[in-house]
Order: C-alpha cells, then sequence, then structure tokens
C-alpha cells in the first residue's frame, strides 16, 4: 500500500494491527498523512499474487510476530526516529529466500560496503574480509551491487561461513543481471532479504531506502573504498545514525576512489581499520570460529 518508509502507515498499524489498519486505508479511514502514503495504491490488493510469487521463489514473508523476525537490530531505528532521524521507519514484513534464519544472520553481522566501480585494491580487501570474517563466524551482510558488494559476497562463499544480500528489489530479480549465479549462490546458504515484495523492480530511490536496513541488521559497517559521492557513505552515515560502529579503511592518498572512506575518518565518523583484528576489536565481536582466527597483527594485504 505504500512506498518505504512510510512513517505514518508503521504508527497506524502499531495503532491498530495489520488487518484492521489495512481495512481502514482501502476505505480511506485514516489521517491525512496515511492516505498521503498510500495515494494510488490504496485499492491494489496484491497479496495473494506476492505470496504465491514467493511461493515460486522458494521464500517467505517474515513479520514481527515469527520468531524469525530481528527485533533488536530493528529497535535501533525506532531509537533514531524518536531523537529525530528522518526516514528511520522500521520494516513492516521482510521478504527471505535461502535457508538463513534471519533473526541469527544478524547476530554479530558485519556489513561491507563499497563503491561499485571499485578498483583491484578495493575488491581484494572486500574479498579478504568477506572470507576471514566468515571463516571465523561472523556474518557478512552486503547488497549484491557490482564491485565491493560482490567482492564481500564471493569472499564469504569461499568458506563455510554466512553471508546475506539485503536488495533494493524483489528477491526474485536478479539484479544486476551480471550477479545471477552469485545470488543464487546466496540464496542457495544464505539468504537474500527484501523489504520490497517480489517482482518489484530496482530503483536508485529503492537503493538508498535499502541502505537504512543494511545498517540496521548489522553490528558494524567497514566501508572498505568510496568516492565521495558514493552511497555506501549513506550506509555509513545511516549507521552512524543509529548508533552502530561505522569503520572504514584507507587507501592511496592519490586514489579518488578512497577519498569518501579518508573523509569519514578524517571526520571522526568511522574508525580506520586496516585488518580484520582490528574490525574485530573495534566493533567488539568475539568470535567462534569453525575455522582458524586471524592473528591479531595479520594485516589484510594491500591495506
Amino acid at each position: 500500500m505504500a512506498e518505504p518508509p512510510a512513517p505514518a502507515l508503521i504508527d497506524f498499524v502499531g495503532e491498530h494491527g495489520p488487518v484492521e489498519a489495512a481495512e481502514r486505508v482501502q476505505r480511506a479511514e485514516c489521517p491525512p498523512a496515511v492516505l498521503e502514503e498510500t495515494t494510488g495504491r490504496r485499492k491494489h490488493d496484491n497479496a495473494k499474487r506476492d505470496l504465491a510469487r514467493a511461493t515460486a521463489a522458494e521464500a517467505r514473508l517474515v513479520t514481527p510476530e515469527d520468531d524469525e523476525w530481528p527485533a533488536w537490530p530493528l529497535l535501533s531505528m525506532a531509537v533514531a526516529r524518536d531523537r529525530g532521524v528522518s526516514g528511520m521507519a522500521p520494516p513492516l514484513a521482510l521478504w527471505v529466500r535461502g535457508p538463513e534464519r534471519l533473526d541469527e544472520a544478524v547476530n554479530q553481522a558485519i556489513a561491507i560496503v563499497g563503491a561499485r566501480a571499485a578498483t583491484g585494491y578495493g575488491e581484494h580487501n572486500a574479498a579478504e574480509l568477506g572470507y576471514h570474517l566468515a571463516d571465523q563466524g561472523v556474518p557478512v551482510f552486503s547488497g549484491a551491487a557490482y564491485g565491493i558488494d560482490g567482492a564481500a559476497h564471493r569472499g564469504a562463499l569461499n568458506t563455510n561461513g554466512t553471508t546475506v544480500a539485503v536488495l533494493g528489489c524483489g528477491i526474485d530479480v536478479a539484479y544486476p543481471a551480471a550477479h545471477t549465479a552469485l545470488l543464487h549462490r546466496i540464496a542457495k546458504t544464505g539468504a537474500l532479504v527484501s523489504e520490497y515484495p517480489p517482482g518489484t523492480s530496482p530503483a536508485r530511490h529503492r537503493f538508498l531506502v535499502r541502505n537504512r536496513l543494511l545498517a540496521a541488521l548489522t553490528t558494524a559497517t567497514v566501508v572498505v573504498e568510496a568516492g565521495r559521492r558514493s552511497s555506501a557513505l549513506n550506509t555509513a552515515e545511516t549507521a552512524c545514525a543509529l548508533g552502530k560502529v561505522v569503520t572504514a579503511m584507507p587507501g592511496p592518498v592519490s586514489s579518488a576512489m578512497s577519498a569518501g572512506c579518508h573523509a569519514l575518518i578524517r571526520e571522526g565518523k568511522a574508525t580506520l581499520v586496516s585488518s580484520v583484528a582490528d574490525l574485530l576489536d573495534t566493533a567488539a565481536l568475539s568470535v567462534n570460529a569453525p575455522g582458524k582466527p586471524a592473528a591479531v597483527d595479520d594485516a589484510l594485504p594491500n591495506a
């Protein structure tokens, strides 16, 4: 009925419950703010279609009433909203595709984000981070985009750990198309997560909205490589607003692709990290790894 985030609708559902709220919205018996958020969609009932598509994609709808709902990490959004941070409305529900339980995947999870047009330096370090974190039992979250995201997912998939992709489109939509095989691999062992119903096409504003979920569902965010205008900086700043740990990896001082990371560090919005050990220490995570923990002084190659 509304394009996320929809704070007025969220409040309305909290007051009346989802069933009664849906009926009232369809009858236009709701406050003006809710009417504004649902204009154009109020009469559309796509529930059966969406659930059928989810079933076909072997996906499920997770709601706040389910044991799998990641209530604790999403609480940070409600707290931030109470402090006046805009755009922090939590999701009404989440579509999940894959065997990994969402409530378990978010436990001590770390988001690895960065530029789509990443350099070899950035992709190498993202893959190394993804591999060593997943190998030590730390779930790796990212957005399945080109560049840093894809490298982080691939690194995690090369060991027996968990990786989750938070999408800005439906969980049955292969975007980007070149990552169809990657998305399939993630869905086979980890999870694809989206606020948007199956079949929803990608759009720029949806990826920016998605970033708040990526920041909220994880304990810490690390920006591996990002220019000054990278959307990864939006994820990092959202994580800051949510009270989450934010870190950034430095790059060559002459590289425009690391300028965003350097700005985050210089402005005190992120802590500099150059190794997995730095990241785990900064995020105050204790690992219970299936593999051998990385040495504290074992810096990532080229970092």
